[in-house]
C-alpha cells in the first residue's frame, strides 16, 4: 500500500502517540490527549485513506437467469465491474466512551462502470452500464485496547453501510434491461456494496493498522545511558469530548533497570481545546531522567591543574594555596590538587508558577595527588546553588537550557586545618560554567524525543507549566509523499 493508503494507520497511530515516559504505579507518567479538533482532521485523512483503498476493490460478477413479460426467459450477466469514481463526504470521528472511537461517514457516493451480456435463445445482446450508487451512509465502532505488554491494540467491534439510492444508465435504448436492473439485480448489487465497504474497512484495520500497532517498541533507547519505556498502562481512555492515552513515561538505565521508589503524581489536565493533542508531562518522567544520569555519574566532575586556565590567579597545587592554607603546603609541598564533585542525590526539577528550577547540592573533595598515584583525601567542601530551567518544544522532541545561578559553598569537613573557601569558589564557579553547565546543556539540546511515525509533523507547539507536569499542545499534519 502506498503512503496514501498508510495514512489512516500512520495517524491513528500517530495520536495514539506512544509519546514519551510514565511510572510503576497507577498514575502515569504521561498522558496524550486527543481533543475533537485532532480527531476531526484525523477522520479527513482516514476517509481519504478509505476512499483511495475503495478504487481498488474488485466486484464480483452478477449473472443469472430471468423472466420477463411477453419476452419470457434469458440469462443476464453483469461482468468486469469498476468502481470508477468514490467521493466519501461528510465524515467524523468522535470519542465512544467505555470503547474507543465512532467513525461516520455521510453524503457519500460510489460510480460503478462494467459491462453487460444478454442471452435468449440465440440473440444475444451486449453493452456497457454506468451505476452511480448514492446517499451512502456509514457507520464504524473501533475499539482500542493494550495487550499485556503495553502495545496498542485495535479492532473493529461493528460496521454497517446504508445506500440511498441507485441511479442505472445503460448503453442503447433498452428500458426493459433497465427494468430487469432495477427488478432483479439492483437489491443483490446494493447488498454487495454494502458488504465490501465494511469488509475494505475491516481489513484495512486488521491487515494494516493492527499489525503497525504491534510494530511499536515498548521501549526505546534514549542514548548509551538511559532508554524510554513508553508502553500503555491501560486501554485508551475515551470520553464525550476527547480521547486521553496514558503512558507508562519511565526512564530507566540501559545497563540495569531498577524499580523506582516513587509514583507518578495525578496531573489535573486543564479544558484545553484549541489544539489537536495534548502532552501532558509529569515530573515523574524528568525525576527518573535524574536519577538515571546521575546514577551513571554523568553529573560527577573531576578538576586537576591542567584544567584551570593560565591566567587564573590560583592553581591547583599546595604550593599556591600556601597563603590560605599554610598546613597544606607544609605537609605536602610541592604536590598537585585534584578536585572532585559529585550530587549529594539526584536534582529534581520544581514545577512553580510558570517556572522551572532546581536546587543541586553538591559535593566536592579535594585530594592531594602523591607520588605515588594515590590520591589523599585532605577536605570536604558543600556547595549549593539555584538552577533556572528553561525547555522547549518543538516538531520532534523535548529540548532544554539550563540557566546557572549563585554559588554557595562551605567546609564540612579539613584535615589541613580551617581555610578560606571563597578562592576556591571562584574557581569552581569558573569551571561549573564553562564545563560542566555546558556538557549537561549539551545533552538537554540534544532532548527527550517524541516517538512519532513517519509522514506525520506536530507544528504550532504550545508549552504550559502546572503543578507537577508540563502541558505541551500541537497540532498534527500528515506529509503525503
Amino acid at each position: 500500500m502506498g503512503a496514501s493508503a498508510g495514512a489512516l494507520p500512520s495517524l491513528l497511530l500517530g495520536i495514539l502517540l506512544t509519546s514519551i515516559l510514565g511510572s510503576l504505579g497507577a498514575n502515569p507518567g504521561l498522558v496524550a490527549r486527543i481533543t475533537n479538533k485532532g480527531l476531526e482532521y484525523v477522520a479527513r485523512e482516514g476517509v481519504a485513506t478509505l476512499q483511495s483503498k475503495l478504487h481498488e476493490v474488485t466486484l464480483p460478477d452478477f449473472n443469472g437467469d430471468f423472466k420477463i413479460k411477453y419476452m419470457g426467459r434469458g440469462h443476464y450477466e453483469f461482468h468486469s465491474l469498476d468502481i470508477h469514481s468514490c467521493e466519501l463526504l461528510g465524515s467524523t470521528l468522535t470519542p465512544l466512551p467505555g470503547q474507543g472511537l465512532y467513525l461516520a461517514i455521510s453524503d457519500s457516493s460510489i460510480r460503478v462502470k462494467g459491462k453487460w451480456k444478454v442471452r435468449k435463445g440465440i440473440l444475444k445482446l451486449d453493452g456497457s452500464f454506468d451505476v452511480k450508487v448514492k446517499g451512502i451512509t456509514i457507520s464504524v465502532n473501533l475499539l482500542l485496547g493494550s495487550e499485556s505488554s503495553g502495545r496498542p491494540t485495535v479492532a473493529v467491534s461493528s460496521c454497517s453501510s446504508h445506500i440511498d439510492d441507485v441511479e442505472t444508465h445503460m448503453s442503447g435504448d433498452l428500458s426493459w434491461l433497465l427494468n430487469l436492473f432495477h427488478n432483479q439485480i439492483e437489491s443483490r448489487f446494493r447488498r454487495t456494496l454494502e458488504s465490501k465497504i465494511c469488509e475494505e474497512i475491516q481489513d484495512l484495520v486488521a491487515s494494516d493498522l493492527q499489525p503497525y500497532l504491534q510494530t511499536v517498541p515498548v521501549t526505546t533507547e534514549i542514548d548509551n545511558l538511559a532508554g524510554i519505556d513508553y508502553s500503555l498502562v491501560e486501554a485508551p481512555r475515551a470520553t464525550a469530548q476527547m480521547l486521553d492515552v496514558m503512558i507508562k513515561g519511565e526512564i530507566f538505565s540501559l545497563d540495569h533497570r531498577s524499580p523506582v521508589g516513587f509514583l507518578a503524581p495525578v496531573m489535573r489536565l486543564p479544558e484545553e481545546h484549541s489544539r489537536m493533542v495534548y502532552f501532558a508531562v509529569s515530573d515523574y518522567v524528568f525525576k527518573t531522567a535524574s536519577l538515571v544520569y546521575n546514577e551513571a555519574g554523568f553529573l560527577n566532575f573531576s578538576i586537576t591543574d591542567d584544567l584551570v586556565p593560565p591566567t587564573s590567579n590560583i592553581r591547583l597545587t599546595t604550593n599556591s594555596f600556601r597563603t590560605f592554607v599554610p598546613r597544606l603546603a607544609r605537609l605536602y609541598p610541592n604536590m598537585n590538587l585534584e578536585l572532585r564533585g559529585a550530587m549529594v542525590s539526584a536534582p529534581f526539577l520544581n514545577f512553580g508558577s510558570g517556572n522551572l528550577s532546581s536546587t543541586p547540592q553538591i559535593e566536592v573533595e579535594g585530594f592531594v595527588l602523591l607520588p605515588n598515584s594515590v590520591r589523599e583525601p585532605v577536605f570536604r567542601l558543600g556547595m549549593a546553588t539555584n538552577v533556572s530551567a528553561a525547555l522547549t518544544f518543538n516538531t520532534s522532541k523535548i529540548t532544554g537550557f539550563l540557566k546557572p545561578g549563585k554559588i554557595q559553598m562551605e567546609l564540612k569537613e579539613s584535615k589541613v586545618g580551617i581555610f578560606n573557601v571563597e578562592l576556591l569558589e571562584a574557581l569552581l564557579n569558573y569551571y561549573l560554567l564553562n564545563n560542566l553547565y555546558p556538557k549537561v546543556n549539551d545533552k538537554l539540546a540534544e532532548g527527550f524525543p517524541l516517538p512519532l511515525l513517519n509522514y506525520i509533523q506536530l507544528h504550532d507547539p504550545v508549552l504550559q507549566i502546572h503543578k507537577d507536569f508540563l502541558l505541551l499542545g500541537t497540532n498534527i499534519r500528515y506529509l503525503r509523499v
